[in-house]
């Protein structure tokens, strides 16, 4: 790969604030960018002149696509798709209609821009939304980079199936899924077309390894978050610990182990919960009784939970690399996480990382915390430090080395 390289994006979706292109056009490395639907062309543009007060959530959250500082003319967005593509997820009614609703997306994507052609030297893709550009690129000559942005699909699957065979009450059992075998031949069929596979995380490769791909062609680039994400240096308080999860709540985000800890440190610290809700209404009263659960808030607001928040706490099962670890370091938050989650957290130094599924390793380290004050104000500056790791800037230095 040559520094010259113009590499064309294909993202379904808003993905960590349109990262990808948004780096690559300042690195002088974007051709051109196809997505499906954004707020700066066709009609969600004109969406944006609603006052926000009179927005839906639905609005709310399209009007918030927004590619900054990518040119308009290198734009290219689907929009009768994406709307076509919202309306057949909020339709899916089981698992199976929405793997074949992914899939549909995936291709039908894919035509749109090969009947719009290819253009530059290279392609830049995301799991099950590139087999076909992969292909067509290959043929081309054009170097083909693609985007595995979680575990691949037979790794979560199966931790999700010991997971809801350890809390049985918590989500509807994963029923029989005929579209998923496709969709995992789709991911590894993409890694066979692609010349390079970046990972979130080392966890992130390792399970392309356990799956039989090309381990030798994956590169791990962490992730980064935009400055957006700072906070005031926070100052001691009296009171209880307060503890914070973004994401949604579910199995696959360790939300049991959470409740856990909750009921173990009630009257030490305060557990609150920010994302949509996936669980069942018992597992829903559970959560209620023990913590504070908000639900899904406006990404706007989403700084004042990080503000409120002494630590921050997510021990999912799988993840790729999960974003809002780094919008917590960002904010001076010590982040108590897993290795599965694929963060940059160095255990002992900006925060913990403990084993999944272990609520005796998570309480260990709040009751430390509440313990010794002096040890969660090193970890903030500590934390604070780690960001720059984390921050958009660095990611783009360590996407940009790829090529």
């Amino acid at each position: 790969m040559v520094s010259t390289q113009k590499i064309l994006v294909a993202q379904l979706g808003a993905r960590r604030d349109y990262a990808i292109p948004r780096m690559l056009h300042w690195g002088k490395r974007l051709e051109h960018f196809h997505t499906d639907i954004c707020a700066v062309k066709g009609l969600p543009k004109y969406l944006r002149l609603i006052p926000q007060k009179f927005q839906s959530k639905s609005i709310a959250r399209l009007t918030g696509r927004i590619p900054y500082d990518i040119p308009l003319n290198l734009i290219t967005t689907f929009s009768s798709f994406g709307f076509e593509y919202t309306q057949r997820l909020r339709k899916a009614r089981s698992a199976s209609e929405t793997t074949k609703t992914f899939l549909w997306a995936g291709k039908t994507f894919n035509k749109l821009i090969l009947d719009r052609g290819l253009r530059g030297t290279g392609i830049y893709t995301f799991n099950s939304a590139g087999l076909e550009l992969l292909r067509a690129a290959k043929k081309q000559g054009l170097a083909t980079i693609m985007e595995q942005t979680i575990a691949p699909h037979q790794i979560e699957h199966r931790l999700l199936q010991e997971e809801q065979e350890l809390h049985p009450d918590w989500e509807e059992p994963i029923e029989h899924n005929r579209y998923r075998l496709e969709y995992i031949q789709r991911e590894q069929q993409e890694w066979e077309q692609a010349d390079l596979i970046v990972c979130g995380s080392e966890f992130v490769r390792e399970g392309i390894r356990q799956c039989g791909g090309p381990a030798e062609r994956c590169v791990v680039v962490p992730y980064g978050v935009d400055t957006k994400f700072q906070l005031p240096p926070k100052s001691s308080r009296n009171g209880p610990l307060r503890v914070l999860t973004v994401g949604s709540v579910g199995l696959r985000k360790g939300t049991p182990y959470i409740l856990e800890a909750a009921k173990r440190l009630k009257g030490k610290a305060i557990f609150r919960m920010v994302g949509p809700i996936h669980v069942s209404p018992t597992a829903t009263s559970a959560l209620v009784e023990h913590l504070e659960l908000l639900g899904q808030v406006p990404r706007s607001q989403i700084m004042e939970h990080y503000a409120w928040a002494d630590v921050f706490l997510l021990p999912s099962i799988c993840e790729g690399s999960a974003t809002a670890t780094y919008e917590a370091l960002a904010c001076g938050l010590p982040v108590i996480t897993t290795p599965n989650t694929g963060s940059v957290v160095r255990d002992g130094l900006d925060g913990y990382v403990v084993p999944v599924r272990d609520v005796d390793a998570i309480s260990e380290k709040l009751e430390l915390l509440i313990s010794q004050p002096e040890i969660l104000i090193s970890l903030r500056k500590q934390a604070l430090q780690r960001s720059i790791f984390g921050s958009l800037a660095s990611y783009q230095n360590r996407l940009l080395q790829v090529f």
